[in-house]
């Protein structure tokens, strides 16, 4: 038990979940809540990958397919689709999205000495959306710097678009 404990405490502790097969994980400080797919309403003018918004509990969130941010082709939603909603900062406010994933493994330690920078994944997913590389007891981890999934303008149009819905709403 105090070598479980132990280990725990050795590293940052990272959510793992699965995109089109591969395993990836992000900070699991970033992340607010994990929830099952629900009915997310599509907003118009708005790129492929923003699927639309959803209402947790009063508050419009915007959600973003990770598969189709990275180039991956649209699958069915299923009983194991996920939504995780993350905090990120943007022009000094916080601004809360969803992003859907394949599914959610668990949460696992990786210390800062196990992850490997890399000059890039594969052609789909850009350099600059990743922390590095972790090599754990359950696999390779790509793991992802939930900061950078969106571009500065893409985060701007992720904001307005929330922003936008809940004027028309009220």
């Amino acid at each position: 038990m105090e070598m479980t404990k132990r280990k725990l405490l050795n590293g940052a502790r990272f959510l793992s979940f699965t995109l089109n097969g591969e395993n990836y994980c992000m900070d699991i400080l970033k992340v607010k809540e994990l929830m099952g797919m629900t009915s997310v309403t599509p907003l118009p003018r708005t790129p492929e990958f923003i699927r639309g918004v959803i209402n947790l509990r009063g508050q419009i969130i915007p959600v973003i397919d990770l598969r189709l941010k990275f180039g991956l082709s649209f699958r069915e939603y299923t009983k194991r689709t996920c939504i995780i909603v993350v905090e990120v900062e943007y022009s000094g406010d916080i601004v809360l999205m969803g992003l859907v994933v394949d599914s959610i493994q668990d949460v696992v330690s990786i210390p800062e000495e196990k992850l490997t920078k890399i000059p890039y994944i594969n052609a789909r997913i850009k350099s600059e959306y990743i922390r590095g590389v972790a090599d754990t007891p359950e696999g390779m981890k790509i793991v992802l710097d939930v900061l950078r999934v969106l571009s500065e303008k893409e985060l701007e149009v992720v904001k307005n678009t929330a922003e936008e819905q809940i004027k028309t709403e009220k």
